[in-house]
């Protein structure tokens, strides 16, 4: 109750000032020189969320990697289990729950003014073999209805809205699973019913929306990435001409503007937004360029490309979609696009993954599908797999996934601060408890130092680097490993010079034994206790365990805390430990004095 009274309340009031929302929004976003402005020619900065995985699915989000990819071979999946009028029963599921009224309140209290709609054609228009006449296009209200509420939900928040065809008729890129692409149809770029489809869908959209202030811009089509010249160049990476994305863009652009002079429209390159050679200039004056970004470093050199073309033409430039990676990454990256005066929506919200701000927990049900469709399990009965789906369609709702604030924290505070916060609050008394894995939220070399904090393989040339090695509980550059008994978590592949801090609040002053609960991957680890900055006698060597998977201690049994806050901080001074826990034991050792008062007018 204490929770869902404010709950109730915050929604009432939002209803009650949606008429007053509106009443003060006198215009449109739209561009003026290389800036996107508001009604008062005030520029915005854009500050979004990408609602990936809810209108389309893509395999790795639902952790189908090696299993299925596009949304058409995961709901092949699904109705082999269980036939084709439950699957429609957990995609309706899925549908309700993913993406409410609260998910939006909740990214509007976090920060962001702006949501991308990632959509999937099919929910406002069948395939171009699906219709009932062939040749005509007709239209499905689903998607539409979709859309009115979270604008509606969008306008209650003044957040503004960005339409992106995601997946359009037929599919636009070789990368498959980004835009539902189906290999043995026509794509987008081989159907010309396809690209009239594509055309009269942005149509109908700009019509019905054409007097909403609060979209945004229409991001025409998301991550082209198609060899027009070279089929070699499957993604268009090494493209020279973009005629046939250009041409289509251009048409798109002239049917919106049939019926709606009002709105931004985004466009994107090929090679997944990126190669506009021979694309531009923009060939509309309420344009903008978009590009997205991932895993390279966050230099000025990194963006400087888009930042020419800004200045070449005139236009505005958005980060249409970046993400996928550590805290330590957001909070670099964003610093970087704000000092650029650059716009930009991260991605996604949610997904069954840690590196967002909310997690879909995965139920057993589901586990053991995953193992089945992997050759790891036997075949689950039908209502053992529609039990499994209906549950994690449940799971997607808000109140059921994890809050990862640590990285709405690296997005935001940490943006713009270098201090660092409790990630929970430790106040210290005779048999307190830390679990090491509750370490101080902050920024890289402030609340931590891990050796491996970010994924930059695009600029490496190397393989993928996980920053968290475990993949569970926190998305920073500390390597978090479930324990033994799934129950909890431990710091694990602890290597030389990697640190971990803990702000601890004391109220009375003690003198405590302190255990410190570690285990060994390697023997020869040693440890190196520093409080308020200063170490705490020696470095400690970490003890060896009698047996495989046993946890020992290393002990201080004289740690005088004053009252106040402090600062712990555990040091690897040797790697090749396991780091579990802090336990605060009662000391027989009196409490530490307080500090003297300097009287006044003593020398320094």
């Amino acid at each position: 109750m204490k929770t869902a009274i404010p709950l109730f309340f915050s929604h009432l009031l939002c209803l009650l000032l949606l008429p007053l929302v509106q009443a003060y929004s006198q215009g449109f976003l739209h561009t003026q020189g290389d800036k996107i402005v508001n009604e008062r020619g005030e520029e915005v900065l854009l500050r979004g969320m990408g609602l990936g995985g809810w209108m389309l699915q893509e395999g790795y989000m639902l952790q189908l990697g090696g299993i299925a990819g596009p949304q058409h071979q995961i709901r092949a999946k699904i109705e082999e289990l269980i036939g084709p009028e439950k699957t429609n029963d957990f995609y309706s599921a899925w549908l309700a729950n993913h993406t409410r009224r609260i998910d939006v309140d909740s990214m509007a209290a976090w920060g962001f003014n702006s949501v991308r709609l990632a959509m999937h054609y099919k929910l406002f228009t069948p395939p171009i073999k699906e219709e009932p006449v062939k040749g005509e296009i007709t239209w499905r209200e689903e998607g539409f209805a979709l859309t009115d509420s979270l604008l509606a939900w969008c306008t209650a928040n003044r957040m503004y809205l960005i339409l992106d065809l995601h997946a359009a008729p037929g599919g636009q890129g070789h990368d498959a699973a980004i835009s539902d692409y189906d290999e043995g149809k026509p794509s987008l770029w081989e159907s010309p019913e396809n690209q009239r489809k594509t055309i009269a869908l942005w149509r109908r959209l700009a019509e019905r929306y054409k007097d909403e202030p609060w979209i945004g811009g229409y991001d025409i089509i998301n991550e082209p990435n198609w060899g027009f010249q070279n089929p070699e160049d499957r993604n268009g990476c090494n493209e020279k001409g973009n005629e046939p994305l250009k041409k289509l863009l251009v048409e798109i652009t002239q049917a919106i503007r049939e019926v709606d002079q009002n709105h931004i429209i985004m466009i994107e390159g090929n090679c997944w937004g990126n190669n506009y050679s021979n694309m531009l200039p923009p060939w509309d004056d309420n344009m903008v360029i978009s590009f997205h970004k991932y895993w390279n470093y966050n230099t000025q050199e990194a963006i400087q490309g888009m930042l020419d073309t800004r200045q070449t033409y005139n236009v505005p430039i958005w980060l249409g979609e970046t993400g996928e990676n550590s805290n330590h990454w957001f909070t670099e990256a964003i610093e970087l696009f704000e000092q650029n005066r650059m716009g930009w929506a991260w991605w996604p919200l949610k997904k069954l993954g840690f590196n967002n701000p909310l997690e879909i927990e995965l139920n057993e049900g589901y586990r053991q599908l995953l193992a089945y469709w992997r050759g790891e399990a036997p075949r689950p009965t039908e209502k053992e797999a529609y039990n499994a789906l209906m549950q994690l369609a449940e799971a997607t709702k808000l109140e059921n996934c994890i809050y990862h604030k640590g990285v709405i924290d690296a997005m935001f505070r940490q943006v713009h601060s270098a201090e660092a916060l409790p990630f929970k609050e430790h106040r210290i008394q005779p048999g307190s408890h830390i679990d090491a894995v509750d370490y101080d939220m902050g920024k890289q070399g402030i609340a931590y130092w891990d050796t491996d904090a970010a994924n930059y393989y695009i600029s490496t040339g190397g393989e993928r680097q996980p920053w968290n090695r475990g993949r569970h509980y926190r998305n920073d550059g500390v390597d978090i490993a479930l324990n033994e008994d799934g129950k909890g978590y431990h710091v694990a592949w602890i290597e030389t010079g990697e640190w971990l801090q803990y702000t601890v609040t004391v109220d009375k002053p003690a003198t405590y034994r302190l255990a410190i609960r570690v285990g060994t991957e390697n023997p020869g680890g040693k440890l190196q206790l520093l409080v308020n900055d200063r170490p705490h006698g020696s470095a400690r060597e970490i003890p060896v365990p009698a047996g495989p998977q046993q946890v020992g201690a290393v002990v201080y049994t004289a740690l005088p805390l004053p009252a106040g806050t402090h600062r712990l901080r555990l040091v690897a001074e040797q790697g090749g430990f396991t780091l579990h826990s802090l336990q605060f034991l009662a000391s027989k050792l009196p409490p530490p004095s307080p500090p003297k008062k300097r009287k006044k007018g003593a020398a320094n």
